[in-house]
């Protein structure tokens, strides 16, 4: 639409221009030295236009051939700029093609050509990290070492630090950067997970969780996850153990896995009556059959408040098994003999289990009852048997996959 306009407007300029010389019948007089030169107006102004359209063509000629070493040279600087970009999209390919020896020679000819370095480092880096020539892979980072560092640089380089498994080295590296990114964030928590710095864990889950990397659900595991390691590796000083568990907020108390970790570690400083409190405070919040189980193996020194707790959980669970094997384990305990076996014998019509049957041939050793002693030693060990035999299949079924 616009050259319509365009044309129309020339067309237009170019009949008022003829009908204006139609028109004028004045004239230019020119007088030098004696002489007179007497010229159409008409004239004077068509020989003025094209004066100055021949000034003006000689001033582009000449512009032109002196400016034309440096178009020369543009245009080569042109030409090596896109080489460079397409070289560099070739070492991607390659690179993600898994073409890691052509990625690394390709990505350094395109930084000759003009690429950034720094971008030329990452790629070349991560493609000698592939093929395991550790020498490059830190030649190409340590030449590119800036203040303040780069950040794509920190993030391969600590990604590469953990595909290594040296985690605290990767902090070191994570450490430098001004402020920390969604991806910084992740790439720390694995560092902090991987070298054991449970008590960092919880909060950086918090900092994922609100920047939507995490779900609540997801979030809530790690976090459990975080709590539970803290409590295990506390399980040597009563002092650091009590002072590590106020710490532990009361929600993360009643959660299973983080309840068991301080029971047993409760129970191996032999501080069995605050195991078995750990245990039923998370039963109440959530019932978990490790747990229960758990619960018949840690004896106080009276168990018959143990007993008197389990069968009160037993009214809302009368068909759990493991909590019947448990209330078996704490009368034998109390030498409860006949509860012992009604409560042993109940668990193994629920749920036959090679546990039980060897809780059943106990009883009856200290019975004096070795006949019937025997017949279940004989069975407990035919259903660990089985057990076994139905791990090693399902362990050799998921190597085939």
């Amino acid at each position: 639409m616009r050259w319509l306009i365009r044309i129309f407007v020339l067309g237009a300029l170019a009949t008022g221009m003829v009908m204006l010389a139609r028109i004028n019948d004045g004239y230019l007089l020119i007088v030098m030295s004696g002489s007179r030169v007497e010229l159409s107006l008409n004239f004077a102004l068509v020989v003025l236009l094209l004066s100055f359209l021949l000034i003006y063509v000689l001033a582009r000629l000449v512009i032109t051939t002196v400016d034309l070493p440096g178009r020369v040279a543009r245009f080569r600087a042109s030409r090596r700029r896109e080489k460079a970009h397409d070289l560099l999209v070739e070492a991607l390919h390659d690179f993600f093609a898994g073409r890691y020896a052509k990625a690394e020679k390709t990505v350094n000819r395109a930084v000759e050509l003009g690429e950034p370095a720094y971008l030329g480092a990452i790629v070349a880096a991560r493609a000698a990290h592939e093929m395991r020539a550790s020498d490059r892979r830190d030649g190409y980072l340590d030449t590119q070492a800036s203040e303040p560092p780069d950040g794509a640089l920190v993030i391969s380089k600590a990604r590469i630090l953990l595909d290594e498994r040296r985690p605290e080295e990767a902090l070191t590296a994570l450490d430098t950067l001004p402020k920390k990114h969604t991806e910084a964030l992740r790439l720390e928590l694995r560092a902090r997970q991987r070298s054991g710095q449970w008590e960092a864990v919880p909060a950086l889950v918090d900092q994922l969780e609100k920047r939507g990397v995490f779900g609540a659900e997801l979030a809530e595991t790690e976090r459990s996850h975080a709590w539970q390691q803290l409590v295990e590796r506390q399980s040597e000083s009563e002092e650091e153990l009590s002072a590590l568990w106020k710490r532990v907020p009361e929600h993360y108390r009643r959660i299973n896995i983080v309840a068991g970790a301080a029971a047993a570690a409760f129970h191996a400083q032999g501080r069995c009556e605050e195991a078995q409190t750990v245990i039923e405070r998370s039963l109440e919040a959530e019932w978990d059959e490790g747990l229960v189980s758990l619960y018949g193996e840690y004896w106080a020194a009276d168990a018959r408040r143990q007993i008197e707790k389990a069968e009160r959980w037993l009214q809302s669970h009368r068909d759990d098994a493991i909590l019947l094997l448990t209330l078996g384990r704490l009368c034998a305990r109390q030498q409860l003999w006949g509860k012992a076996q009604s409560y042993l014998e109940a668990s193994l019509s629920v749920e036959p289990s090679y546990s039980v049957q060897f809780e059943l041939a106990r009883l009856h050793d200290q019975l004096g009852r070795a006949d019937e002693a025997r017949e279940h030693y004989r069975a407990s060990l035919e259903l660990a048997l089985t057990e076994l035999r139905k791990v090693g299949v399902r362990r050799r079924g998921e190597g085939s996959n």
